[in-house]
C-alpha cells in the first residue's frame, strides 16, 4: 500500500482538494485498497477548520464529495511514500522539516507534461484553475506510478 500526502499551506483549499480528487480518482480505477491518501498544511493557520466552502462547492460541482477537517504535517506523515506538495513555497517547507526524506517530496504539477505550480485560489479566487491543476496533477502522478510498475 502506498501512502500519499498532499500538502498545502493551510489544508482547507488545495491540498485537501488533491487528496478527495485522487481518491475519487483510484475508487474510479478500482485501486483504493492499494493506497492511503491523506493531506496537510505546512503551517498552523487553519488547524482544525473544514475545507474551505468555495473549495468544497467546486468539488461538488465536478461530482467529487467528502469531508475534511485542517491538520499539520507531522512526524508521523514523513513516512509517506510520496509527500506531494502544490507549489515551491510548500516544497522549500517541506525540506525544512528535520527528517525528511527529499527523495519522497515532489510538486504535484511535475508529473505533467507541463510541471508547474498549482494555481492558489486564495487570493484569486479561481478554484476552478486550482481544480484543473490538482485534476492534472493527480492523472498524471497515477500514471507515473503504473508506468514505473509501482501500482
Amino acid at each position: 500500500m502506498l501512502k500519499i500526502t498532499f500538502v498545502c499551506l493551510g489544508n482547507i483549499c488545495r491540498s485537501p482538494m488533491a487528496e478527495l480528487i485522487f481518491k475519487d480518482i483510484i475508487k474510479n480505477n478500482k485501486l483504493t485498497d492499494k493506497f492511503e491518501v491523506l493531506s496537510r498544511a505546512t503551517s498552523s493557520y487553519e488547524i482544525g477548520n473544514p475545507i474551505y466552502y468555495l473549495a468544497s462547492s467546486t468539488l461538488r460541482k465536478h461530482n467529487i464529495s467528502g469531508t475534511h477537517i485542517a491538520k499539520r504535517i507531522s512526524n508521523q506523515d514523513l513516512d509517506s511514500d510520496f509527500i506531494l506538495v502544490m507549489d515551491s513555497d510548500n516544497y522549500n517547507d517541506i525540506l525544512k522539516i528535520n527528517g525528511v526524506d527529499k527523495n519522497k517530496v515532489f510538486k504535484l504539477c511535475d508529473f505533467t507534461s507541463n510541471p508547474r505550480d498549482v494555481a492558489d485560489p486564495w487570493y484569486t479566487r479561481d478554484f476552478e484553475k486550482a481544480y484543473n491543476d490538482i485534476l492534472d496533477g493527480c492523472t498524471s502522478f497515477l500514471q507515473h506510478l503504473k508506468n514505473n510498475k509501482l501500482i
